[in-house]
């Protein structure tokens, strides 16, 4: 990281935007006596780089294209992993039922957890009006409270240093420089919707902090809007993924055959797949569906239940009926299986790059990992720890989807 933040000055004097500031040697006398001998430069010529940055009032010069693009490759590389870090935060927080802990949110106030029992008998009894203390948690004890009070509060200091992960750098990296027009855009963007990935989160907590005198059920978020919190997660951390793949790999000059490009838009296709399945846990975490049926291949006695359609109309089943959110996600889960299988066996039929190659095998070999965790994770009735290795699971295999669609991607003219 340190060649890249400060190349040697070879390089910087072998690329284009800094030669074009150094000028050329004053031409040599004709005459005998002086042959050989530079002129001296006249007021406002420099021969050296750092002077030319002093005269412009800077202390470095711009990176090369390459090395900036290097820089900022691995910039996003690392805030993709922070919002994998939040996402898996986020599971174990709805795994322990901690959404719900803090009842009010403040971008700076709730920075500073309490430190004395004035301020935690304070915050506890704020939690004690809301409907989880009332119906689920009503003999909670201050020692419980803390630890789910503790796990939300991790979750969301957490989303804030993913804030500063992106926007801090940006800011500098846009100072410098060092993005070109496009990628302005595009982090700009990545920006925007890591704000709004914070008003979101909070929009989901309030759905479960609502009374709701005519329902006597768990009190719990939104299924909605906790699949829209997440999949806007999910489509934060593939853009800023592919970005960054995008920086760094080299990109292969493939032959444009009929059989790779069938394989790229099937390659394409299956990502898509895998980021529905995904999303369709939310649904399932939202409802607690998991708990519904707890064996594999049938549910209960049969392969499909009978309870599918109970309630009316008929498309909140798909939405708000627990037996077919997961009946649902039961099939997406084994479609996607099926789709990475035949993808990989499609693609040992064209030549491929070594690398590619291991992108294909590295997808496989997630897609069946994923599928035993899930199945491991129903047979034994959802616990925790397992229940968060398979949700972590699915941002791997989007990552391993990723991966191969970039190695895939079409080289520009």
């Amino acid at each position: 990281m340190q060649r890249l933040l400060f190349p040697p000055l070879k390089t910087l004097l072998g690329s284009q935007s800094v030669r074009l500031l150094v000028p050329r040697a004053a031409p040599r006398t004709q005459c005998g006596c002086s042959c050989g001998i530079r002129r001296p430069l006249r007021s406002g010529q420099y021969s050296t780089v750092s002077e030319v940055a002093l005269q412009s009032g800077r202390e470095t010069a711009s990176l090369p294209s390459k090395a900036a693009d290097r820089v900022v490759g691995r910039w996003l590389l690392v805030c993709s992993g922070t919002v994998a870090g939040a996402v898996i935060l986020g599971g174990v927080t709805r795994l322990t039922e901690s959404g719900l802990s803090m009842v009010d949110w403040h971008l700076i106030k709730e920075m500073k957890p309490p430190t004395s029992q004035e301020e935690w008998e304070t915050e506890f009894q704020k939690y004690q009006q809301f409907p989880e203390f009332k119906i689920l948690n009503h003999n909670m004890t201050l020692a419980e409270f803390k630890f789910i009070w503790y796990m939300e509060y991790s979750h969301r200091m957490w989303g804030r240093i993913v804030g500063l992960a992106y926007i801090l750098p940006a800011a500098y990296f846009w100072r410098k420089g060092w993005l070109n027009r496009g990628m302005k855009g595009r982090v700009l963007a990545l920006c925007a919707l890591v704000c709004f990935q914070g008003l979101l989160g909070w929009y989901m907590v309030k759905s479960g902090l609502e009374e709701k005198p005519d329902s006597h059920d768990i009190p719990r978020v939104s299924q909605y809007r906790l699949a829209a919190h997440l999949g806007s997660a999910l489509v934060l951390y593939c853009a800023s993924l592919w970005t960054s793949l995008s920086l760094l790999l080299p990109q292969h000059k493939l032959p444009e055959t009929h059989q790779l490009l069938w394989l790229r838009r099937f390659a394409h296709g299956t990502a898509g797949l895998v980021f529905l399945t995904a999303l369709s846990g939310a649904f399932v975490a939202g409802l607690d569906a998991g708990l519904v049926y707890n064996s594999f291949p049938k549910m209960g006695e049969s392969w499909i239940p009978q309870d599918l359609f109970t309630f009316s109309p008929i498309l909140r089943n798909v939405f708000e009926n627990p037996t077919m959110v997961q009946f649902d996600h039961r099939v997406l889960g084994i479609t996607s299986v099926t789709a990475i299988t035949a993808l990989y066996f499609f693609s040992r039929r064209i030549p491929l790059p070594q690398r590619t190659k291991m992108a294909a095998v590295t997808l496989l070999a997630l897609a069946y990992l994923q599928a035993g965790l899930g199945i491991s994770t129903l047979l034994m009735y959802v616990p925790t720890p397992l229940a968060a290795t398979h949700q972590s699971g699915s941002l791997a295999l989007l990552s391993g989807a990723l991966w191969l669609m970039n190695e895939l991607r079409r080289v520009p003219k």
